[in-house]
């Protein structure tokens, strides 16, 4: 049986992600998308379009699914056009590149990984931790417990 390549993404101005690939090896990281000085708005997601495409350029024989942490509240207006573009920019990329992708509740996550479906940010790293991750941040936690939740879901089918 031939692995799947899976991309994690926890959506952000910076951006956790998550890459299993078909050897079963698991990069992770985080990228920034913060707004470069004397750029107009929609660079960032320029630079979001190319980072994927640099990720998918990464892998053997590319992308067979996305997955990214679906929010549904956001606390801040600014946090939630953010969100609103990186996810337009990552559908319309996928459906582009004829990658299924699957959006996935915060909480369904959080339950996964933790246990719990309102687990901190801390619980979350602790328990990817405990997977014998390192992980710099909590958006890279976040991307390993969706990948690991994405792993289980596709090794099911």
């Amino acid at each position: 049986m031939t692995l799947k390549t899976i991309l994690a993404l926890d959506l952000g101005t910076t951006t956790g992600w998550a890459l299993r690939d078909q050897a079963a090896a698991i990069t992770h990281g985080f990228a920034s998308f913060k707004p470069q000085r004397f750029e107009g708005g929609g660079m960032r997601f320029l630079r979001f379009k190319r980072w994927l495409t640099e990720i998918k350029a990464t892998t053997e024989q590319g992308i067979d699914a996305v997955c990214f942490e679906e929010v549904r509240r956001h606390l801040g207006v600014d946090a939630a056009h953010v969100y609103g573009g990186l996810m337009a920019t990552l559908t319309a990329w996928c459906e582009h590149h004829q990658i299924p992708y699957e959006g996935v509740p915060v909480g369904t996550i959080k339950r996964h990984i933790s246990g719990k479906g309102n687990a901190s940010k801390d619980e979350v790293i602790r328990a990817v931790g405990e997977l014998g991750f390192h992980v710099s941040d909590d958006n890279e936690a976040d991307a390993i417990a969706l990948l690991h939740l994405a792993i289980q879901n596709h090794e099911e089918v």
